[in-house]
């Protein structure tokens, strides 16, 4: 038995925010001071690092189980199924439905159970719960299908990954220009083919201070209202521990799936950052002596900016269905899921197409 992507969605935000966005804004350091450097060169010290050009918003009246419906029923009717038949709806998030006039998170009803709702099923055996694992979300919810499938407790699963990041930014940080919005989901199946999911790896690290990396925390601006939280994020420790925790991860999950170096086609990491995410594939194949391989990493964030947990399965949507930016996928391709994110966790799935 073969567990393989029949089908794939992505709900990309309609807005487009370029760089110049930020020209206005006050940005103060985590102390509360304000930055007396012009606002354009942060940003291009921000460009230059991160590799990111513009970002996608959800519109004013979108939230997040609205874009998680809208890639849900794209994938569903790509893999040509019935989505009565589905089993599971795993919907991996941070935040929950967050309005566009408050960062107050919305997480009950589930979003998984809103977007059963969206979707018409009735089959109340059909399952819907949300996971929090951080950015890793998505590919959590992957190996979770997985396990499922295999235990013969379900036969198809929809496992989605959807944030509106763009919601809980604090406007006087600098790392505000990073997050943005949008949905990726999967139809993940038990079929007679070979290949499909051949190995994965997850773990969570917190004995130093590592749940203390990304959190929800008051505003840089110390004039504004403290009892409103934001996404924060100790940027150069999270750069750190990727670097020294996520080429290992993913070379213990590659190992499991017995397959040569060599024979892996493309690397869907998640999108945080565009020079460490060339540096975690460049460690990760320094562990073969071997070199980062010209075409493997597919790469997105210029243009989308970090959606969190729908950046994996957002940007395999695109090279499955338009061979983004020159990347294509064929038969019997071996390509390796990784991400990490808030926890820390982190986690990587092996897959042959």
């Amino acid at each position: 038995m073969g567990l393989k992507i029949t089908g794939t969605g992505s709900a990309i935000p309609k807005i487009t925010q370029g760089n110049d966005f930020f020209n206005n804004h006050k940005f103060y350091d985590i102390d509360g001071n304000k930055f007396e450097i012009e606002n354009q060169t942060i940003i291009e010290k921000f460009k230059s690092i991160t590799g990111i050009q513009e970002r996608k918003y959800a519109l004013p009246n979108q939230n997040t189980s609205d874009l998680a419906f809208e890639a849900s029923e794209i994938a569903i009717n790509d893999a040509k199924i019935d989505p009565e038949t589905l089993d599971y709806i795993i919907l991996a998030h941070n935040f929950g439905d967050i309005s566009s006039n408050s960062n107050q998170p919305d997480t009950l009803p589930s979003l998984a159970s809103r977007v059963k709702a969206k979707l018409k099923i009735k089959n109340p055996n059909c399952v819907a719960y949300d996971i929090l694992c951080g950015c890793p979300g998505w590919v959590e919810g992957m190996i979770q299908a997985n396990a499922f499938i295999k235990a013969k407790m379900a036969k198809k699963c929809l496992i989605i990954g959807a944030d509106t990041l763009s919601r809980v930014v604090d406007v006087y940080d600098r790392d505000s220009m990073i997050y943005a919005d949008g949905a990726g989901a999967t139809i993940l199946e038990s079929t007679t083919e070979e290949g499909g999911i051949l190995s994965y790896s997850s773990v969570t690290y917190t004995s130093n201070n590592e749940t203390e990396f990304l959190f929800y925390g008051n505003s840089n601006n110390q004039s504004h209202d403290q009892n409103e939280k934001f996404i924060k994020m100790f940027g150069r420790k999270v750069y750190e521990f990727a670097l020294n925790h996520v080429p290992e991860a993913m070379k213990n999950c590659f190992e499991k799936s017995k397959k040569d170096i060599d024979e892996l086609k493309k690397v869907f990491i998640h999108q945080a950052n565009n020079k460490m995410d060339e540096s975690i594939i460049k460690r990760f194949y320094r562990q073969y002596k071997k070199d980062m391989p010209k075409n493997v990493l597919p790469m997105n964030i210029d243009e989308y900016g970090n959606s969190s947990v729908a950046t994996v399965p957002t940007l395999f949507d695109l090279v499955v269905k338009s061979n983004y930016k020159g990347h294509s996928l064929n038969y019997g391709d071996i390509i390796i899921f990784a991400s990490v994110g808030a926890g820390m966790n982190i986690n990587a799935i092996t897959y042959q197409i």
